[in-house]
């Protein structure tokens, strides 16, 4: 197994099989890798590469290469599906991610639900379709990763977020109804990409938290809405990672219900004690994005080490990693994974 391939490694520890290490990765996404020393360093650079496949290629290629991390991930931002469904977006800076400027909708009632047709050609949709498989023919042995955003927090970057979370209570008929369009479209949108070369596909829904929704509305909402994702995804071929942020105490007896192929978690979650709790779990994480932001390379090394040691399946940081995070500490955590042992 020591000739395993980055792609196939990854696969097999989604399937369950045994394999020499754990990978050690970082989705896209929620988890964007492209940060400023990398950018600088290379010379492809952001907001540009969000609108352009052949930049957005590159640069995933750049993280993948220069961080260690072993896959590439796409897009670089949480704001592809909102900008699709109508909301305006700030793309942001070379330092800053993209972010939602203005939801199209002020309530769940008042939501448009407009069958989205040909979404391939709307928005940035086309480009991380056209990435994902440049980079899929290029490079066969490495995983890539396709991100969505989760049903929550797609439905809360279309819908005033304050609105809609009070709405989740107030008006579960229309907030069922939202939920259940955005599912949809996430479902399109994820058939594109798998149709077109991804690998797989990773689920970052923030607001669908413990600590935001609690255990009944996390249960109704979060979990029915991630499964209804997953069971597609699965659908067409393709395994899922769904990460959950945040403290997880409330909600916890709930993972085992979220039918993924692994749960990525936040640095707040102690993996070894999960996994104790619930063997069948396939865990992600949780180096903190605090520690490789500040940090020292020696901590971080320190703290990679123990995850491995830990058994934790999939080894990556915990949560959004700060564009200001330095290239030494990332290759300071993807170092002391590739040389480690089960």
């Amino acid at each position: 197994m020591s000739s395993l391939s980055p792609k196939e490694r990854l696969l097999r520890v989604l399937q369950k099989k045994a394999v020499d290490r754990a990978p050690v990765i970082c989705t896209g996404g929620m988890m964007n890798a492209a940060i400023v020393d990398v950018m600088n360093k290379t010379g492809h650079t952001l907001p540009e590469a969000h609108h352009d496949d052949v930049l957005m290629s590159e640069l995933s290629h750049d993280v993948f290469e220069q961080t260690g991390f072993e896959n590439f991930g796409i897009p670089f931002c949480m704001t592809v599906e909102a900008e699709v469904l109508g909301s305006e977006i700030n793309f942001g800076t070379l330092a800053c991610e993209p972010k939602i400027e203005k939801e199209i909708f002020p309530s769940t009632s008042k939501v448009d639900f407009k069958k989205k047709t040909g979404i391939a050609n709307s928005g940035r949709v086309n480009t991380i379709i056209q990435a994902g498989y440049k980079l899929s023919q290029q490079y066969p042995d490495i995983p890539v990763i396709g991100n969505l955003t989760g049903p929550i927090s797609t439905a809360a970057s279309i819908v005033d977020p304050i609105t809609f979370l009070k709405e989740l209570r107030k008006d579960p008929a229309n907030a069922h109804k939202v939920l259940d369009y955005v599912s949809d479209f996430l479902l399109d949108y994820a058939k594109l990409m798998i149709d077109n070369g991804v690998t797989l596909i990773s689920i970052g829904d923030p607001t669908a938290t413990g600590e935001i929704l609690g255990p009944k509305m996390f249960e109704e909402y979060a979990v029915t809405y991630l499964n209804k994702i997953v069971a597609g995804i699965h659908s067409f071929g393709a395994p899922v990672i769904v990460h959950i942020c945040g403290n997880m105490n409330k909600v916890k007896h709930l993972m085992p219900r979220i039918n993924s192929d692994a749960i990525s978690t936040d640095a707040l979650v102690n993996l070894r004690l999960l996994k104790e709790e619930y063997p069948q779990l396939t865990t992600m994480g949780n180096l903190s994005t605090y520690l490789l932001e500040f940090g020292t390379p020696e901590d971080v090394e320190k703290r990679a080490t123990t995850l491995v040691r830990e058994k934790v399946n999939i080894i990556s940081p915990a949560c959004g990693l700060s564009t200001s995070s330095a290239l030494a500490n990332i290759t300071a955590m993807t170092t002391a994974v590739k040389e480690s042992n089960y």
